[in-house]
């Protein structure tokens, strides 16, 4: 990572002329200015610098939403500060002569934005520390890989695209091959950014992808999320491809997931937390509690981990998505997958997709874990066999419409996040879902043109 005066070496020699000066909006991706290098040392960097506020209250197409209070026409739609945090200050060297800082959300007098994501899990990991706990995850992303470039696909209206593979590549060598002058430099510019990589891999689907990136405090991981994805994107538009991290691009191929794994470490000593000698869970008695509030918050929690209408196509049966809230040992059909051994012991929260905002996510995680420890929930046992075939289970909710419902009754969502966040989060899902209704797709088209 850049520190303060590497940054001003750097600027000063002119190796770096511009940083990127960002903050994660309401989808998760990384809004804010291009700052030129001079200005941001005299300036930015002990100031921050000024946004409007309606970047917290908008849909992807950047369309201000109504129903919001934290920013509304009523109020004009003022300022927020992005003000930066220098411990996420690092290269980007897709983009020549660039760095990029992850910033917080401030109003101009200083006080936290609430309602802002990063702040949202950043009051989630205050709230593990005040119980002695540091939570520590990894976020999967899996994405899909284009032959057409973002322009091209536009132009077709995002019909008949072309993976960039016609063959299923999960684990294929000679397949991922042919795509490597993308993910090679996804992986070591990657790395060049300070983001640590492990390891990419074909998917279950064509052309689809998958990089690991090593574990980390969860809002390390969150920015690091930010970064990688935004960065994914933008290598592929240099290479004349595109990348898509819908959860379902196509009900033909399976959906793009990004499982996020957690696990418990003492805050003070820095000492695992999960492994435990209980049979064949070995769970200590604080992830077992861990574990069962994640049970208790699935379905109440799920819009965080699918927040629009596309997310739901990915819970098939049988496509590797989940649909049971359910645990098991290293089982793939559940919901929640007990994996890793010793200080790698872990639970897998296979329900999020690539589409999720990494900050909300995050934060439903520790919410609901939270939960289970702060009221001191009993696990019950591991599902065996196949879950998606399971009866009499709870299910992951299979509309965006059922989610909203739950999410609006939630006692976790109230509890963790106050009153004024679960009503920004409800908002913000309630108003994809009337867009949604403002549509006539394609399908209803074929369906009922002519036919009825």
């Amino acid at each position: 990572m850049l520190d303060r005066s590497e940054l001003t070496k750097r600027i000063t020699e002119g190796a770096i002329d511009t940083v990127v000066v960002a903050f994660p909006d309401m989808q998760g991706r990384p809004v804010g200015k291009r700052v030129t290098g001079r200005f941001f040392l005299d300036h930015v960097l002990e100031h921050g610098i000024e946004a409007c506020d309606y970047l917290l209250a908008v849909d992807v197409e950047m369309e201000p939403l109504p129903g919001y209070r934290f920013a509304n026409w009523e109020i004009g739609y003022g300022d927020v500060v992005a003000l930066p945090d220098l411990a996420t200050l690092r290269l980007l060297p897709w983009l020549e002569g660039s760095a990029m800082v992850v910033c917080d959300v401030v109003d101009t007098k200083g006080d936290p934005v609430e309602v802002s994501p990063r702040r949202i899990l950043g009051r989630q990991v205050e709230r593990a520390r005040e119980l002695g706990l540091d939570i520590r995850c990894a976020t999967e992303l899996e994405f899909y890989l284009f032959r057409e470039t973002f322009e091209e696909a536009s132009a077709q209206g995002w019909r008949e695209l072309h993976p960039h593979v016609s063959t299923i590549e999960d684990y294929q060598l000679l397949q991922t091959s042919r795509e490597e002058y993308v993910l090679r430099r996804i992986r070591n510019e990657m790395v060049a950014a300070d983001i640590p990589v492990e390891f990419s891999k074909g998917e279950a689907g064509r052309g689809q992808h998958e990089v690991n990136v090593t574990y980390g405090r969860a809002l390390e991981v969150a920015d690091r999320h930010l970064v990688f994805k935004n960065g994914v994107k933008e290598i592929a538009d240099q290479c004349g491809r595109s990348a898509s991290f819908m959860a379902k691009w196509s009900m033909a191929e399976v959906g793009s997931s990004c499982h996020i794994h957690a696990s418990l470490w003492d805050a003070a000593s820095g000492a695992p937390l999960m492994w435990g000698d209980d049979g064949p869970s070995n769970l200590s008695e604080v992830g077992r509690r861990f574990l069962a509030g994640l049970l208790l918050g699935a379905r109440q929690l799920t819009w965080l981990w699918a927040p629009y209408v596309n997310s739901y196509k990915r819970f098939v049966p049988g496509s590797w998505a989940p649909t049971a809230a359910v645990w098991g040992v290293d089982n793939r059909t559940c919901g929640f997958r007990l994996v890793g051994h010793g200080e790698g012991r872990r639970v897998e929260c296979r329900i999020p997709g690539a589409d999720v905002n990494p900050y909300v996510a995050l934060a439903g995680i520790v919410a609901a874990g939270l939960w289970g420890v702060e009221h001191g929930l009993e696990l019950g046992a591991p599902f065996e066999g196949n879950a998606y075939n399971a009866t009499d289970v709870p299910r992951v909710p299979t509309t965006l419409v059922e989610a909203i419902e739950e999410l609006e009754a939630s006692p976790i969502a109230r509890h963790a996040f106050g009153e004024d966040v679960h009503h920004h989060l409800l908002n913000t899902a309630r108003q994809e879902w009337v867009r949604a209704n403002q549509v006539v797709t394609d399908w209803e088209l074929r369906r009922n043109f002519e036919r009825i």
